[in-house]
């Protein structure tokens, strides 16, 4: 069906969710109160010589890290903070599964998850690791290039999650938990100062407005960074750098013991000037345009008359109600949310007409101006249910079963412009340009259910399946001053089209505790993501048959231990992943000009090992350290119908998938006599040599590397504040988190973490 046969019933459906909430919160304020279970006292709160027991919500309900048979990573919160790893593309680091794709500005940045992504920045393509905030799911990848404000803690779900989570989850999920309001009123002020001309401040106030009724928080942040790449243009100053400036509220309702509310509204400025930096020039007249900044593989140089400015905008509000009765748990999650996004951007060295014998036909100077306006809806309603008692089936006595089960929508809605202006000289004559106009409109209905059946004590069967419909329509508009194709700009074209698609995704498995300390699982999982259109500025007719959807079959083995009293825990997990139809951008070249196409690649695996280590020897002494093996690769490439690029990639490594990466943290607690605490941390990352290309081009591999990370912090724990010194890659590595091939040149991403640099930190609680 098209767009014009849907649009009323998308607002009887807008206002359906709305009703519905308000009935939900309704019923849940009249029911009986129950007695609220008292938890259990954790030894290692106590200060005893143990592991922290550790929390998820991976199976959409709390439960111990150790317990669910999955692959987690945890991070912590105030770790994060304390490490400058503020933003998601800087957590990674700690996750050994785990890439970021950072090339321009949040529209084109994605996350990996062993060694599968998404790469593309079509609207009209959804990504492959999901990223949920406080039940909320974010429908576009460039939404969850967030700054990082009141985390309490980062789940990463390894492996396909569509059943629980959706199926945007068909190789991962990034699922990140905010803090609760206090019941005490409570506040805090930390900032922090690097060198490099960086400082963030955070502040936020929590407390009961009503005891036992109403809690709130607020907390507010602000972060700005000159940037580690110099602009040696005229007046070019620092560049990418950026200025952050965020706000979030909380308000929690507890009108009686059944019935919790949440009520969340959140919005964050973002304003940055991400740049990549020449890494290798492979003809004179580009490394003429250079200078005198040289290509290299620390250069940190740049010479443009335009620097990249990338203004984003990222807001909502949520409202999560959570009813219990009789063991039973209904929860309702409505949300709305806004993403706004300008982008300039270049991809010349230079073009001011002072200097115009550097442009050129074959080396123009370009101009992008890129607008997106993104909202999504989405409603989510599911039940939990306690454990329900059987009957006795033949030797099974003791049979016992719980689930989850609910329904989702979600509609989002996209408009962009995008224009380029392309100069090739210094009069008006050499001047063209194009522009675009754009957008996707989608809906995604589902159905969803796991149970866990309970065999005594120690065997359970996990079973589980997802429902999905999806319908996606696009339009598109180029217009061109110029009648056939020129540097990075096609001929005029229009079109417009829709696909709708069933399909569903689902996951089966046995676990088994072979003693209190010790479980085991297999599970075999399916993953389904929805067709897709490459809908973006230089959209050819070609483009205009929608992708078939992307599938998967996992298999995973796990075993969760602990041992010594519980001052260690082990957790390993073996995998393979296949995909077929996998939606992946191919590099064509149409014109001499090189353009994308996002094509049902073929067939895509990964395969691996992962190693989640953590050990408190002493009650001051800690240590964590999370290793994957990755081996992610094209098993089967379907070339495009008159492809000029090269398709012999069957064997080939993925991009963003280093076959080794590890990650090493130990801390110590020195107690002083005088109630004041000294905290020493050090933290060791490594990864193996990275291809950043699908087409295995011999200048876009990053070879290994390591980066040291250390920090001294002096705590008064008694008193709420505390202090500490860090310092960032010690050792003083360059590296690149992107490597891009262009005509005569290969750019480089530039990380923060670049080069060496130390901050101070502070916080005040009171």
């Amino acid at each position: 069906m098209k767009r014009h046969q849907h649009k009323n019933n998308h607002r009887h459906i807008h206002i359906g969710v709305a009703a519905g909430l308000l009935l939900g919160a309704r019923l849940a304020c009249a029911a009986e109160p129950l007695p609220e279970p008292i938890p259990a006292a954790d030894p290692a709160a106590q200060g005893e010589a143990v592991l922290a027991s550790v929390t998820v919500t991976a199976t959409r309900r709390s439960a111990s890290l150790q317990s669910v048979p999955l692959a987690v990573s945890v991070v912590n919160g105030d770790q994060l903070e304390l490490a400058n790893r503020t933003s998601i593309d800087t957590v990674v680091q700690e996750i050994p599964s785990a890439a970021f794709r950072q090339q321009g500005g949040n529209k084109d940045s994605t996350l990996f998850v062993r060694g599968i992504g998404t790469i593309s920045t079509s609207p009209g393509v959804e990504p492959t690791v999901s990223t949920v905030v406080d039940g909320v799911v974010y429908a576009r990848p460039g939404q969850a290039t967030i700054d990082l404000l009141d985390i309490d803690r980062i789940e990463v779900l390894r492996g396909p999650q569509g059943t629980l989570f959706g199926k945007n989850a068909s190789s991962g999920v990034l699922n990140i938990v905010s803090h609760t309001p206090s019941e005490q009123l409570a506040g805090y002020v930390d900032a922090s100062a690097w060198t490099g001309h960086e400082k963030r401040v955070r502040a936020g106030v929590s407390g009961a407005l009503q005891p036992g009724v109403l809690r709130a928080s607020i907390n507010a942040a602000y972060a700005d960074y000159d940037g580690n790449v110099k602009n040696v243009h005229a007046g070019g100053g620092q560049v990418n750098g950026h200025e952050r400036r965020g706000v979030r509220g909380r308000l929690d309702i507890t009108p009686n013991a059944d019935t919790d509310i949440a009520l969340i509204a959140d919005y964050l400025k973002s304003e940055s000037s991400p740049t990549q930096t020449a890494y290798k020039q492979t003809s004179a007249p580009f490394a003429q345009a250079l200078l005198p900044a040289v290509a290299g593989a620390e250069n940190r140089q740049v010479n443009f008359d335009l620097p990249n400015a990338i203004d984003d905008t990222n807001k909502g509000i949520s409202a999560q109600v959570n009813w219990r009765r009789n063991g039973y748990t209904l929860t309702s999650i409505t949300a709305w949310r806004a993403w706004d996004n300008t982008q300039h951007t270049t991809t010349s060295p230079i073009g001011n007409s002072a200097e115009a014998s550097r442009i050129t036909g074959a080396y123009p100077a370009t101009r992008d101006i890129g607008t997106l306006e993104f909202t999504q809806a989405s409603q989510e309603l599911r039940i939990a249910s306690p454990r329900i008692a059987l009957p006795t089936l033949g030797a099974f006595d003791a049979l016992t079963v719980d689930y989850v089960a609910g329904l989702f929508y979600l509609h989002g809605k996209d408009r962009e412009t995008y224009r380029r202006i392309v100069t090739t000289g210094v009069t008006t004559a050499a001047t063209n340009s194009g522009r675009a106009d754009y957008g996707v409109e989608s809906d995604s209905y589902s159905a969803f259910g796991e149970g866990t059946l309970h065999i005594g004590p120690a065997w359970r069967v996990i079973a589980g399946a997802r429902w999905t419909r999806d319908e996606l329509d696009y339009d598109h508009v180029r217009t061109s001053t110029q009648g056939t194709a020129f540097a990075g700009v096609q001929p005029g074209t229009q079109s417009a089209g829709g696909t709708t698609s069933n399909d569903w995704s689902g996951r089966i498995g046995l676990q088994h505790d072979f003693s209190p300390t010790a479980t085991a699982y297999a599970t075999f999982s399916r993953g389904y993501k929805g067709p897709a259109y490459n809908v973006f500025f230089n959209m050819l007719p070609r483009d205009t048959l929608a992708l078939a959807p992307e599938t998967s079959n996992s298999f995973e083995l796990g075993v969760k231990t602990s041992a010594f009293n519980r001052r260690l825990t082990a957790n390993v997990a073996l995998f393979r992943t296949e995909y077929a139809n996998y939606q992946a951008n191919f590099y064509d070249t149409v014109a001499g000009a090189i353009v994308t196409r996002l094509v049902n690649a073929g067939d895509v695996s990964t395969r691996g090992v992962e190693l989640d280590v953590t050990a408190r020897p002493t009650p001051q002494l800690t240590f964590t350290g999370a290793f994957a093996w990755t081996d992610a690769q094209v098993d089967a490439f379907n070339c495009p119908p008159s492809a000029a690029a090269s398709c012999n990639l069957n064997g080939k490594t993925l991009p963003f998938a280093p076959r080794f990466k590890g990650f090493l943290r130990g801390g110590y607690n020195v107690p002083l006599a005088s109630g004041h605490e000294v905290n020493l941390n050090l933290d060791y990352t490594y990864q193996s040599r990275t291809q950043f290309d699908l087409f295995q081009s011999p200048d876009t591999i990053q070879p290994g590397y390591g980066i040291v990370n250390a920090a001294i912090e002096l705590a008064q724990p008694a008193a709420g504040w505390r202090v500490a010194l860090v310092g960032k890659n010690l050792a003083n590595k360059s590296y690149a988190t992107n490597l891009v091939t262009g005509t005569g040149y290969v750019h480089r991403g530039v990380p923060r973490d670049d080069s060496r640099y130390f901050g101070i930190t502070a916080r005040k609680e009171f």
